[in-house]
């Protein structure tokens, strides 16, 4: 039952980080002649939508609860 716990921890941290912090995405475009390429790569950062935070918040706490066992 501790495992159980541990996740919910785990997936509760998880949870309340993506509220806060963006997830860096790269893409590249380009078009590769022979032995010559020519391309660009874009960089962004985005968040996770708030409803995907909540989930996660939910759930996290939920496995918490399901794994705190009995003392």
């Amino acid at each position: 039952m501790k495992a159980l716990f541990l996740v919910g921890v785990v997936v509760l941290v998880l949870g309340i980080l993506s509220l806060f912090v963006a997830i860096p995405q790269r893409e590249k475009h380009g078009v590769k002649v022979g032995g010559a390429e020519l391309g660009i790569e874009t960089k962004t950062s985005e968040k996770l939508p708030p409803i995907a935070s909540g989930i996660m918040i939910v759930a996290g706490a939920g496995l918490m609860i399901a794994g705190r066992g009995k003392s």
